[in-house]
């Protein structure tokens, strides 16, 4: 088994302003040890997903999604496979205003875009007013996203967490929740209701976040969009695309084309 790489954060005794913006590029098998520190931060993968913990809870930052870590809280974070990291610090004043609890926050393109443009210009502390406006912009973003306690949850045992296993095990499976209720020995009504309940979100759902989150492993992996969506149980590579497009803003193909052109730059 190939040993993780340790990424160490920036250390500050205290935070050089009220935010501070970190850009990096992590290589797949790096990791981040458990530490904590008295501000906010909020992680965010622009390409590849980061994994966390943040006090014993998973969590999981895709493109489209970012993970926010209130002050104090104690986190490490794995990258399963290589990653374009943004990052923002919030001084304990500033994360008064965001979620008390780690959640997962839906981020807006407008968010994307600033945290895009102060990685180009490599903007760590906003110096000009323009780019302090372009932070209090940030902070409102931040406090209009739409928290998620978690982007992939999972059951609790039971039948439905013996059906997400198996899908995990196999993502491309089609079977339909009454075919999983017969499966193991359930009824479509109850898993249902057990979905709504633990997950938070439908049957449906959980496997498309299931599907996406595969697909990005396999585009950086180099698999073709035909044979990914095939793999992911698709009938045809336009509805892959759609998909894919839907849940993060982009096709499969410029998604590999930008995370490409990102390490070789």
């Amino acid at each position: 088994m190939t040993r993780a790489t340790a990424l160490f954060p920036p250390t500050f005794e205290a935070l050089p302003s009220d935010i501070y913006f970190r850009y990096d590029e992590f290589d797949a098998g790096t990791h981040s040890p458990s530490h904590r520190h008295a501000w906010g931060q909020l992680n965010y993968a622009s390409h590849g997903v980061m994994e966390l913990e943040v006090d014993g809870q998973r969590f999981l930052s895709p493109p489209q999604y970012a993970v926010w870590v209130p002050p104090g809280r104690e986190h490490s974070c794995y990258n399963r496979q290589a990653i374009v990291y943004r990052s923002l610090y919030v001084s304990a004043e500033l994360s008064r205003k965001l979620p008390v609890s780690p959640c997962t926050l839906a981020i807006s393109d407008i968010l994307k875009a600033i945290l895009s443009d102060f990685a180009e210009r490599q903007v760590n502390v906003p110096q000009s007013d323009a780019d302090r406006r372009l932070a209090d912009v940030v902070i409102d973003q931040l406090q209009a996203a739409q928290p998620h306690d978690d982007y992939l949850p999972y059951a609790n045992g039971g039948a439905l967490g013996e059906v997400l296993a198996a899908l995990q095990a196999a993502p491309g499976d089609n079977h339909t929740l009454a075919q999983w209720a017969e499966r193991v020995h359930s009824t479509e009504r109850t898993l249902a209701r057990a979905c709504r309940r633990e997950l938070g979100m439908s049957f449906g759902e959980w496997r498309q976040r299931l599907r996406f989150l595969a697909a990005i492993e396999a585009l950086t992996s180099g698999e073709g969009v035909q044979q990914i969506a095939f793999n992911l149980g698709y009938s045809s590579p336009s509805a892959f695309i759609a998909m894919f497009r839907r849940l993060s803003g982009t096709t499969p193909e410029q998604y590999r084309s930008t995370f490409r052109a990102l390490g070789q730059a």
